[in-house]
């Protein structure tokens, strides 16, 4: 692919090619990575889709310039946002995940038996075909567990109008600009509790506590106003600015100090049975947080 036709992230120095990312909010930090092969480029109806091969993180999701996952961390990341609410339900059978377009998500939730049906709401079908082609490391490739259901369209939409019922609610959702923008929104929030059982669990990524200190406290101050239990943690995640990130969850019922860690499946990469409980220890500058 002739680099003039590629969009500004991409540059060549040196008869080598580079993709540089800015952190999204304030522009304030860029990284660069050296690009091996770029294995697919689109314009979907949504958003710039690229699939690319990097030396040091090996196959890339990028996703308009915004590094989303990597075969190299992209498991810490999905491992994080799946099995801590499915752990901290007690009786989880019928789980949504919205985004999640890289299927990682989806693929770590198969990993539990009495999980009845896995839905998926992803906004952009072209992320997760050219995921499963090019990013096996994380998609897994082209066959799925049955109980899978992929909805693509607008995940916003589908909670504010869907009769279902979930017993946990995972927001995979990319950085809060363009087509996820409304995916941190207050009336998203209760739509999301809308969708869920009673004892229901929901979780989100709330970005880093490095640099997004605000998206943070936003998130928490709504799902506050919401749920009557909010709890944040953390995870190490090398290839997202600041390194640290933080997910939030909710629930009215469950409170994740109680989280059963011996239903954690075995074989996890990042996620052990001690991290399932101290990634809710959080170092003093984010305990803080309102």
């Amino acid at each position: 692919m002739k680099t003039n036709k590629l969009p500004k992230y991409f540059k060549e120095v040196d008869n080598e090619l580079w993709f540089e990312e800015f952190e999204v909010e304030k522009k304030n930090l860029k990284i660069t990575y050296k690009v091996k092969e770029i294995f697919s480029y689109n314009k979907s109806p949504y958003q710039e889709v690229a699939l690319i091969d990097t030396a040091a993180f090996g196959p890339c999701l990028v996703i308009d310039g915004t590094m989303q996952s990597t075969s190299a961390d992209g498991f810490i990341y999905n491992e994080m946002i799946t099995h801590i609410p499915v752990l901290t339900h007690k009786n989880p059978e019928n789980v949504l995940v919205i985004g999640g377009g890289d299927c990682g998500a989806v693929r770590e939730l198969s990993r539990y038996k009495e999980l009845k049906t896995i839905d998926m709401v992803e906004l952009d079908e072209v992320v997760s075909k050219e995921c499963i082609k090019f990013l096996p490391e994380i998609s897994g490739g082209s066959d799925f567990d049955k109980r899978i259901n992929f909805k693509f369209g607008d995940g916003v939409e589908y909670v504010k109008n869907t009769n279902n019922k979930y017993d946990v609610i995972m927001v995979d959702s990319p950085d809060p600009e363009g087509p996820a923008k409304d995916l941190f929104g207050e009336e998203f929030y209760k739509n999301v509790k809308k969708s869920l059982n009673s004892d229901g669990v929901m979780v989100c990524q709330s970005e880093s506590p490095m640099l997004h200190r605000n998206i943070i406290e936003n998130t928490r101050r709504m799902l506050k106003d919401n749920f009557k239990i909010v709890k944040t943690y953390i995870a190490f995640v090398p290839t997202y600015p600041g390194g640290l990130w933080s997910f939030t969850m909710a629930s009215d019922v469950y409170d994740p100090s109680d989280i059963n860690a011996d239903r954690l499946p075995n074989n996890t990469r990042y996620l052990t049975k001690e991290i399932v409980k101290s990634c809710f220890e959080l170092p003093n500058f984010i305990s803080d947080l309102k």
